[in-house]
């Protein structure tokens, strides 16, 4: 298990970037997959990238592609996600999330195993 605490949502206008940071405790945190996912109201949860254990593959929903970044620092404990070119319909909560395995082989939510507990992302048009 670990614990993971996110930071970096806010209110932004169209077009605008935020950096939402992810911070995890406990042990070799290289040994998960990290992923960020995203929850509209009276949506479902969606997964928006993901990243390998060690940074080294990433994946991305469609929707995001091109713009948005997942990173993370394995030093730091820290998973990253910059977000650019933001859009009204990228108003969500979005959360952090441990994979229990350093693969992106299947990113189903149940493959997640730890959860942080959500950071509001607003974004105006």
């Amino acid at each position: 298990q670990v614990h993971l605490v996110e930071s970096g949502g806010g209110l932004v206008q169209a077009g605008g970037s935020l950096r939402l940071s992810c911070a995890a405790s406990g042990r070799s945190f290289s040994s998960y997959a990290m992923g960020w996912f995203r929850q509209a109201p009276g949506k479902d949860l969606d997964i928006v990238a993901a990243i390998s254990g060690s940074g080294g593959s990433t994946s991305y929903a469609d929707s995001v592609k091109g713009r948005f970044t997942i990173s993370r620092d394995n030093a730091e404990n820290m998973v990253y996600l910059q977000m650019n070119s933001l859009k009204p319909e990228d108003t969500s909560v979005y959360y952090c999330a441990a994979k229990k395995s350093p693969i992106l082989f299947r990113l189903l939510r149940s493959d997640f195993g730890s959860w942080g507990q959500g950071t509001q992302v607003t974004v105006s048009s």
